[in-house]
């Protein structure tokens, strides 16, 4: 009993334990994105919820959990807290996944509706378990996802060619399978639906038969009577179209090819024949020829010939038919009692055919004596009466021996050739009724290839008989291939592109088959970027021409034909490179420089500006032009001489830079610049410039009891030249005083400095000319000036000096030099020999250091010294001998500037 009780309880204890268990269905479309809703479990599961808030909210809150781990997990994602369902990042493809229609396969979703009712079988089904948890809401849910097929697939079919036999005797509405339907992997209307032909010729339709299992096969439709004699194959394209929006298609090439039934019989061109034979033609002698025709193919066209049963006996022993080529021969002797006229009724006879019917009538003509016979004996190689000679042989070849016959032996007979060709029939002596055929000169086969004579033969009574042989000439490897041109001149533009196109050469070859084809080949000469097709005679070059790098080519080709041994000839070809602009102007130099002396008269040479082109022709031609200060310079366009408009003053400005263009002549034009840099050289232009003392007329008071040695004052001069003609020397030319040699000047410096300690007797005013010189060349050049100290304790009467200020002096000029450490250029010179130092050292100076160092030190002073002076004195320029005009020095005005 307790057995029993279980037996009868256990089952409703397993129920109650999955009577919690729950299915859900859902559908969606294949190929959906990423994070597409396919449903909410909480809500289809009518899960409560805190206030309608979120599952979460719940205490404790719903847990939803995927029980199992499969495939499908691959292609969903469930949200714990939530219960939403959605797409993964993995995209369905319901083809890939569900092989089999009815079976149900894990795959990607789409938004989908939740439904209760379940898929159909055909569907595609996603399967999984979710547990939503804690224990008092748990559920083990059933989900299943069916995917719906989507129109992603074309038709396809099999195979792109597809074969069809129709036979031509093919009835209308015969119906054909075609054998490789198109398949679509998609389902239901997205499949293949229908068929038609691009083109139906008129006579073909499709019609399209369903199986039970749903697979639709096309059939062909003929529409219309076939003929294969009038068309033997059909050639259309077959297209498969499905049922989805917009429909796709697929397509693939169908030949229809008609087959051949017997549906011809043989035909002869004529109905009746009419031959004459000799009634003395040897045996096996050519009669006659019948020929029919059959439009059919193959075994429907083989057609036999045979005599009508209507031919008597005697004709048929007479005349032999060959029944497979319709030839009619002499087959027995013709005797007296033969009949003179032969009625030979042939019928041409095929597969299932009424026999098709010509008849030939022989007349045979009775002769009453045998005629000569010719008997040949071939020499040379001969197959059924064609003797073949090659071109080659030398003359006097023999061909054959012809023996001459009279068969009754009572006539004479003689013989000849008949014919044109260089060929000879004369009595081969010793013996009688002998004939040699030799050659009479060199045969040629690009001439004539084919010879046709005929040896013939009668005798005294006027009977003829001729023996008819063809001479076949072989061809030898007798020529050379010959190029249409032997020198072959071609131009191409330089910076080709690789394997450019030059030229097709072409040879001929006038021998016939191997010996006359013609390959091509380079010369031994010919660059290894040149390649030539062996078999087109293509010439082609592999790389770019650089015509500057090389203008013209020139080498040699070959043709050789394929003969043994094989000939060949040789042709030259000359390539010229022509130019294109892609070289721009080259200056000799990124920088020119020149010196120029200043005060250079205008429109004089200062320079050539070298350029080059690398290019040819216009493209070669280069224009200069001055970019920048066109106003004072200018250039030769052709030859590149730079000049200046006007004379140039170094004092004004020492150096100018200017950009020299030069544009080719090519289109469009190619240009590039070079830095012009002119420095001015110094001339000795300018005589020093006195800024102190200031005025001839002031003067400095020296105290008596100034100690020997100490400075009284200085003597300050500029040049504005540079160089040597700057450098500048002092001296003391002329004194007036009580004891004027108490005082001397530094001829660097031009310090003043107290000799000699002044004594009592030395009061009074001290007037001292100082000659200040530069050191130029060729000639130095000097100004003056009036230093005037008053030597005393005090200046009680200022009216006073300047009284005896403004008296003329009366100074004795010195003619000595002033001498500074300076070598010999500063020296006085007093003979010639000293005249080729002096120009080595100046043109030294003016080279090196007027450029550095003298453009320094004029900079310097200018900068340094011009601050602190005004320009307020007078000019004085004293001669070096007679006495000092005070008037004069008054009078002439002289630039001084503070110092």
């Amino acid at each position: 009993h307790l057995i029993l009780f279980l037996l009868f309880v256990g089952p409703f204890n397993c129920f109650a334990s999955y009577s919690r268990a729950t299915e859900l269905f859902y559908s969606l479309n294949e190929g959906l994105p990423a994070g597409v809703l396919i449903g909410s479990l909480a809500r289809d599961l009518r899960l409560p919820t805190a206030d309608g808030q979120h599952p979460s909210a719940l205490q404790p809150p719903l847990s939803f959990t995927l029980a199992s781990r499969g495939l499908g997990e691959q292609y969903v994602q469930l949200d714990n807290r939530s219960g939403e369902l959605h797409t993964s990042a993995l995209e369905i493809d319901r083809e890939a996944l569900c092989v089999e229609s009815s079976g149900a396969t894990i795959i990607g979703g789409a938004a989908a509706a939740a439904s209760s009712s379940s898929p159909s079988p055909e569907s595609c089904l996603l399967l999984l378990d979710v547990l939503v948890l804690p224990q008092e809401y748990f559920r083990l849910v059933k989900v299943k996802i069916a995917i719906r097929d989507v129109n992603d697939n074309a038709p396809r079919f099999p195979v792109p060619h597809i074969h069809l036999s129709v036979p031509e005797n093919a009835p209308v509405n015969t119906r054909l399978a075609i054998e490789h339907p198109a398949l679509d992997p998609d389902m239901g209307t997205n499949g293949v639906q229908t068929y038609r032909l691009r083109d139906n010729y008129g006579v073909f339709t499709l019609d399209v038969e369903e199986n039970e299992s749903g697979e639709r096969t096309p059939y062909l439709i003929v529409m219309g009577a076939l003929d294969r004699e009038v068309r033997e194959e059909y050639v259309t394209v077959i297209i498969a179209e499905d049922g989805g929006t917009p429909p796709l298609v697929g397509s693939a090439t169908l030949t229809i090819g008609i087959s051949d039934i017997n549906d011809n019989c043989p035909q002869f061109n004529d109905s009746q024949l009419n031959v004459t034979i000799y009634g003395n033609s040897t045996l096996g002698a050519h009669v006659a020829t019948v020929h029919a025709t059959d439009m059919d193919l193959g075994s429907n066209a083989q057609i036999t010939y045979s005599y009508s049963q209507k031919v008597p006996q005697a004709s048929r022993d007479l005349f032999h038919l060959d029944e497979s080529m319709g030839v009619i021969t002499l087959f027995s002797k013709v005797d007296g009692d033969s009949p003179r006229l032969h009625r030979l009724i042939i019928l041409g006879n095929g597969p299932g055919c009424i026999p098709a019917v010509i008849t030939v009538l022989v007349t045979i003509i009775k002769v009453m004596m045998r005629p000569p016979e010719v008997v040949p004996r071939f020499i040379a190689n001969e197959v059924e009466g064609v003797v073949y000679l090659k071109e080659l042989e030398p003359i006097n070849t023999p061909i054959a021996f012809f023996t001459i016959k009279d068969p009754d032996e009572k006539y004479k007979v003689n013989c000849y050739l008949d014919g044109d060709g260089p060929f000879r029939l004369s009595p081969y002596k010793p013996y009688n009724n002998e004939y040699l055929l030799e050659t009479t000169k060199p045969l040629d086969y690009e001439t004539q290839q084919l010879y046709e004579i005929s040896v013939v033969a009668w005798n005294s009574e006027g009977f003829h008989v001729n023996k008819i042989i063809k001479v076949q000439v072989l061809d030898d490897n007798d020529n050379s291939p010959v190029f249409s041109q032997q020198l072959i001149e071609l131009s191409i533009e330089e910076n080709n592109v690789p394997n450019a196109f030059l030229t097709k050469l072409h040879a001929t070859d006038a021998d016939s088959g191997e010996r006359g084809e013609v390959s091509y080949f380079l010369g031994p000469d010919a660059p290894s970027y040149f390649s030539l097709d062996k078999t087109t005679g293509v010439l082609t070059v592999s790389t770019q021409l650089d015509r500057e790098e090389k203008e013209k080519y020139r080498y040699t080709v070959k043709a050789i034909d394929s003969g043994y041994p094989p000939r060949e000839s040789i042709a030259t070809v000359a390539i010229t490179v022509l130019d294109k602009n892609d070289n721009s102007p080259r200056f000799i130099n990124k920088d020119f420089s020149f010196f120029v002396p200043e005060n250079f008269p205008g429109f004089g040479e200062i320079g050539v500006i070298s350029v080059t082109d690398a290019d040819a022709g216009q493209n070669g031609w280069v224009a200069l032009s001055v970019v920048n200060g066109s106003d004072i310079f200018v250039i030769d366009t052709g030859k590149g001489v730079l000049r200046a408009k006007v004379s140039l003053d170094r004092e004004q400005q020492s150096s100018y830079v200017l950009w020299i263009e030069a544009v080719d002549g090519g289109d469009p034009a190619l240009s590039s610049t070079a830095k012009i840099t002119i420095l001015l050289l110094d001339i000795n232009d300018n005589p020093p410039l006195v800024l102190f003392p200031q005025s001839n007329m002031s003067y400095l008071l020296v105290l008596p009891s100034t100690l020997p040695g100490s400075p009284i004052t200085e003597v300050y001069a500029v040049d504005k030249d540079t160089g040597m003609n700057a450098v500048i020397a002092y001296s003391i030319i002329g004194r007036r005083g009580p004891r004027p040699e108490s005082f001397r000047i530094d001829p660097k410096t031009g310090n003043i400095t107290l000799e000699e300690s002044l004594m009592r007797n030395d009061y009074g005013l001290y007037r001292l000319l100082v000659k200040v010189s530069d050191h130029g060349y060729p000639e130095p050049l000097h100004s003056t000036v009036m230093v005037n100290l008053f030597v005393n304790d005090t200046v009680s009467n200022e009216s006073y000096i300047e009284s005896l200020l403004r008296k003329e002096p009366d100074i004795n000029i010195e003619e000595k030099q002033p001498q500074i450490s300076i070598e010999p250029a500063h020296k006085k010179v007093e003979s010639a020999s000293c005249l080729p130092t002096l120009v080595a050292l100046s043109i030294i100076s003016l080279g090196s250091i007027t450029l550095v160092t003298g453009m320094g030190i004029y900079i310097c002073l200018r900068k340094g010294k011009k601050r602190n002076r005004t320009d307020e004195n007078l000019e004085v320029q004293i001669p070096l001998n007679g006495r000092i005009s005070l008037h004069m020095l008054e009078k002439k005005p002289m630039e001084i500037s503070n110092i």
